[in-house]
């Protein structure tokens, strides 16, 4: 969790600025009020602060919300005060990423099952109708360690009825497995980012904002200013405090790992 951190932005210079970066050898472009006018989903009102939070963690974690790598979601709350926006990535964005370290040397996933009074892990997202799905598991693999970081995550913990878990808990529960697997492995690179299935509240929100953005994207051509105005820098993304994360049920391996080739 984050320290409470507030982003004073007196004269708006970071909502009014553009802010430029790279991802991938592309430049993308941001400002304050283009996240507020094309890049959030949801019914409520997004605060100055969790715009330049988003803003920030796009820029230092190399981002690029134009691409569904990062979404901004808020929804109002009927029965009391608004809940605090949420920021969530992609499982493309985590592989990316992955992929693009040096010491990044593949993975392996799949699912936990009881089978006839055993418990059996499966590579993959398939099993027979009469499996019960306990949970998930991952290794992520290093070529500068020895062993693989080795996960494994409760179907109880993430999978919530709802969306695309009623149709595709098996798919669902390994990739949930293989984010938190990625993040362990590389916590500079990855941890500050979550998915909407560690989020837990969401429901179909990554295909909801993928429409949102695709429909605002072709409804406006975004004018951006050529004079790039200087942004503050912050020393590190901080972790947004109001993400609240269930216990990762992982556990590290022992025996060395037979590579995924």
């Amino acid at each position: 969790m984050m320290a409470k951190e507030n982003y004073s932005d007196p004269n708006g210079k970071l909502l009014n600025s553009i802010t430029t970066f790279e991802v991938n050898g592309e430049e993308v472009k941001l400002s304050g009020n283009i996240i507020r006018d094309y890049l959030v989903s949801g019914n409520a009102e997004v605060t100055d602060q969790e715009i330049i939070m988003f803003l920030q963690l796009c820029k230092y974690q190399k981002l690029n919300p134009f691409l569904n790598e990062a979404y901004l979601v808020k929804f109002k709350n009927t029965k009391g005060p608004d809940k605090p926006a949420q920021i969530i990535v992609s499982k493309e964005a985590f592989m990316k990423r992955a992929e693009t370290h040096e010491q990044y040397d593949g993975f392996e996933a799949g699912v936990i099952v009881e089978r006839g009074g055993e418990i059996i892990e499966l590579e993959g997202a398939v099993s027979l109708a009469s499996d019960k799905l306990l949970g998930g598991w991952a290794k992520v693999f290093r070529k500068d360690r020895n062993r693989p970081v080795s996960v494994r995550i409760s179907e109880k913990e993430f999978n919530k009825r709802q969306s695309t878990w009623n149709t595709m808990p098996l798919t669902m529960m390994r990739k949930t497995a293989v984010v938190n697997a990625m993040r362990e492995a590389f916590p500079d690179n990855l941890g500050a980012m979550y998915t909407e299935e560690e989020q837990g509240s969401l429901q179909n929100t990554e295909t909801s904002v993928q429409q949102e953005i695709k429909q605002n994207a072709n409804a406006e051509v975004l004018d951006i200013p050529s004079q790039q105005n200087e942004v503050p820098d912050f020393k590190e993304v901080r972790e947004p405090e109001h993400v609240e994360m269930p216990p990762i049920y992982g556990e590290q391996q022992s025996t060395p790992p037979a590579r995924p080739y």
